[in-house]
């Protein structure tokens, strides 16, 4: 994909994010890109019947999770973007995915880098991302490309709490 390409998909994920949400998402791939990557946001909002569809191929342990969320009005406002490097889109390397993980952590975001790891070997990732040794040789977890809020629960989400701003978060 082109740079420009890449630019208008990521502008058009970002506006299916929620407000609070999209703004730390913008500032991860800000250094992303700062780092000298080349981030796309592949996919952010889903409807139920495509997170259904992906729960039923094994790409998500979620029947609802946070890319099916909306605004109050029924409007996109996903808690989840899932990022891969352009440059290598069928398979990111473990340092893009590494400086993910750190980009996302600074802009208050967490990544699916640690899910299904003994401690140990999520502590290896803790250790490498710390140290910026990005050419750590550690295992990652199933999804390391999946960027979320950590701000509320899938279930509060679900009920209606939204994060408001970087450290707010919101009723609706």
């Amino acid at each position: 994909m082109n740079k420009e390409a890449r630019q208008q998909r990521n502008a058009e994920r970002l506006q299916q994010l929620h407000p609070g949400f999209r703004l730390r998402v913008h500032t991860m791939l800000t250094a992303l890109e700062a780092a000298g990557w080349h981030p796309r946001c592949q996919d952010a909002w889903r409807s139920p019947e495509q997170q259904l569809r992906a729960w039923r191929n094994g790409y998500s342990k979620l029947k609802f999770g946070f890319h099916n969320v909306t605004d109050t009005d029924g409007n996109p406002a996903a808690l989840a973007v899932d990022v891969l490097d352009d440059d290598a889109p069928e398979s990111a390397s473990p340092v893009f995915l590494l400086q993910l993980a750190a980009a996302a952590e600074q802009a208050g975001l967490r990544t699916g880098i640690r899910w299904g790891l003994p401690r140990a070997l999520a502590q290896a990732i803790d250790r490498a991302i710390d140290a910026s040794d990005w050419h750590a040789a550690v295992k990652l977890g199933w999804d390391p490309g999946h960027v979320e809020t950590r701000d509320v629960t899938v279930a509060q989400a679900r009920a209606g709490r939204r994060p408001s701003g970087p450290d707010q978060v919101e009723q609706t």
